[in-house]
């Protein structure tokens, strides 16, 4: 729970006498409250997992919170989905854009810093509120695989394997434990349906897991099928056995 903000909350744009934004604060708090969302990169490629609760009548298929960037690039987000939307076709412009001037692929930490930017804006000027959402942006670019988090106060940060979301201090937790940087893209998968499972309340069936890969050699974003999930799932269900004997 925050604590009492003394009305200093009114405005994105007034510190606390403790030096605290409070709206940039209540976006974060959006963001732990949301599903979790998960990337890791592997000696082959990267890994986006995430998680999403949907209705009995609602059409599976549909990705919600997975997203692709241009080719060779994705995003997983947690918080309020619309602002990711938002974010997300931004992101978009700017790949696009880099496509069309430069005749080449966008680096991953030049659209990590654009939408950290983008995000920052809306932190200092009166009459729009912080974007409640946090991305995990990957892709493979000149540089090599690369992961960044960004968040809604602006902030963007290179990770090896990182998890946002409802329980993402858990899953940060047993990703510490488990990751190792020569693992391979399929053991990179199991482990995503494990660190999702670490952390969920109950138990969810494999519709309710998204996952999508990008491959070194490709360089190419594709989503997989569920028949696919369903056999990283069975592998992670055998590693939990394993680590509780």
């Amino acid at each position: 729970m925050l604590p009492a903000s003394g009305g200093y909350d009114r405005a994105q744009t007034l510190f606390s006498p403790d030096g605290r934004l409070f709206q940039v604060e209540y976006a974060i708090e959006t963001v732990s409250r949301g599903t979790v969302a998960i990337g890791v990169k592997s000696r082959e490629g990267i890994v986006l997992t995430v998680e999403e609760k949907i209705r009995t009548l609602q059409v599976p298929d549909i990705n919600q919170k997975i997203f692709q960037i241009d080719d060779h690039m994705g995003a997983a987000a947690a918080g309020y989905i619309p602002d990711a939307r938002a974010q997300i076709d931004h992101a978009r412009f700017f790949a696009q854009s880099n496509r069309l001037i430069y005749d080449e692929p966008v680096d991953i930490e030049g659209v990590a810093k654009n939408i950290a930017d983008m995000a920052q804006q809306f932190t200092q000027y009166a009459g729009v509120r912080p974007y409640a959402v946090a991305l995990i942006l990957a892709g493979i670019d000149k540089n090599g695989a690369s992961i960044y988090q960004t968040d809604p106060s602006g902030t963007y940060i290179a990770y090896e394997a990182v998890a946002i979301g409802r329980g993402s201090d858990k899953v940060n937790e047993f990703l510490e434990n488990n990751y190792h940087a020569e693992i391979s893209m399929d053991d990179a998968s199991s482990l995503s349906v494990e660190s999702i499972y670490s952390a969920s309340e109950e138990k969810l069936d494999m519709k309710y897991i998204k996952m999508a890969q990008i491959h070194e050699d490709s360089k190419k974003m594709k989503w997989l099928k569920n028949n696919d999930i369903e056999k990283y799932a069975s592998k992670s269900k055998e590693s939990t056995r394993k680590r509780a004997s």
